[in-house]
């Protein structure tokens, strides 16, 4: 049996972001046979069919932020240990490395015990930090960052790209050699994420009964463009009095509540916290409409797919990823416009037959181009063509 161990340097599982796609990857592995397991922070919860293991507990670590913690460095250490040590009893074939940290502590491991690594990664990690405001823009800092993502960068065998943009940049910016680069996007389970899931219960709960629903799911940040969403709002209402937007996910729950009082749309707008990934389904089948304003236009989306399969015309900012994943079936607006939001937004409530045709062709889109039964053998084939089959042969 083929097996791969996983290196994922973030406190797994958190309902979000790459947490998924390192969930649904191990999920279509082991459906296809593949014996897998996933070295992990002490941080995070156990999901079901999901092997892990994970970093010995620290009494002072009992949360870690999105983005950067100071505590991730010496984590990262312990989490090599941790998967050296689980390397000598599960004997891989492969090591998987996700994030940066993760293709570095897998292409170290992966010379140490003699198999290649694979490296899984969603956009640049020197990108990610300025855009998260963890790192100016310019001066030395991102200069010495730059320095070292090119050097993780040399390491793995294959190197996995969530987007064709990220491919380019790749090849073109970071001098990594394609036959070294596969494009595979972010994907989803379409018998999971469908439409008609009954939600009527949940809708009354929630006391929007009535209203024309706008979803937008996942961290609730300024970087994935939360507060310009809650700036266009008041001009949505404005031309669809009914208009509700729901906002689901975490962190910051306190202070997007206080922003939509201060703007005095607190009456049509609901902050319901973080929201479990098994959750998500019923959740969006609340939603005429589905939204992502990620600021970044680089980084990968995975939100965009999960609307998509379930049938939700989706309004994002324009941006290679947005356009790569929504195709000609979004609506994509000029980042940062807020007013062009709001009219996407209005616009689309405003119209059923256009949110018919978009949702049915975001839903095929989806289930054709990225479901995981299709992904899952583009990665098997990953797995072979650096000498896997070949290994396990002799």
């Amino acid at each position: 049996m083929m097996r791969v161990l996983m290196l994922a340097p973030t406190p797994f599982f958190g309902d979000r972001g790459c947490h998924v796609r390192i969930f649904e990857e191990t999920r279509t592995l082991r459906a296809r046979g593949v014996d897998v397991l996933v070295a992990t922070y002490h941080v995070g919860r156990d999901v079901p069919d999901v092997p892990t293991t994970r970093t010995p507990r620290l009494g002072w670590v009992r949360r870690l932020p999105v983005g950067f913690s100071i505590h991730k460095p010496y984590l990262d250490v312990i989490l090599f240990l941790t998967a050296a040590r689980a390397a000598r009893r599960f004997r891989p074939d492969v090591l998987h490395g996700h994030l940066h940290e993760g293709a570095a502590l897998a292409s170290l491991l992966g010379r140490l015990i003699g198999r290649p690594a694979v490296a899984d990664l969603q956009g640049s990690l020197t990108g990610e930090l300025v855009d998260h405001g963890t790192l100016p823009a310019r001066g030395p800092l991102p200069a010495v960052v730059r320095r070292l993502e090119r050097a993780i960068l040399r390491g793995p065998t294959r190197i996995l790209a969530s987007s064709t943009w990220l491919a380019r940049e790749l090849a073109e910016r970071w001098g990594v050699p394609a036959r070294r680069i596969v494009p595979l996007p972010d994907g989803v389970d379409p018998e999971v994420f469908r439409p008609g899931i009954p939600a009527d219960a949940l809708r009354h709960r929630l006391g929007i009964d009535g209203k024309r629903v706008v979803v937008y799911l996942g961290v609730l940040t300024p970087y994935q463009g939360v507060d310009d969403l809650l700036a266009a709002w008041p001009a949505v209402v404005r031309a669809v009095p009914d208009a509700h937007l729901l906002l689901m996910g975490y962190p910051n729950e306190d202070r997007y509540r206080r922003e939509a009082a201060r703007q005095g749309i607190e009456g049509s707008v609901t902050v319901t916290g973080g929201i479990a990934y098994h959750e998500a389904p019923r959740y969006l089948a609340l939603g005429e409409v589905a939204v992502s304003p990620k600021r970044s236009t680089t980084e990968a989306n995975g939100k965009l797919l999960n609307y998509m399969a379930c049938g939700l015309p989706t309004i994002a900012y324009d941006g290679p990823v947005a356009r790569e994943i929504l195709g000609e079936t979004g609506v994509l607006v000029p980042l940062g416009d807020v007013s062009a939001l709001a009219d996407a937004c209005g616009g689309l409530l405003q119209d059923a037959g256009e949110r018919k045709l978009r949702g049915q062709a975001a839903r095929e889109r989806a289930v054709a181009e990225f479901g995981w039964p299709v992904l899952g053998g583009r990665l098997l084939e990953v797995y072979r063509d650096i000498g896997l089959a070949g290994r396990l042969a002799r």
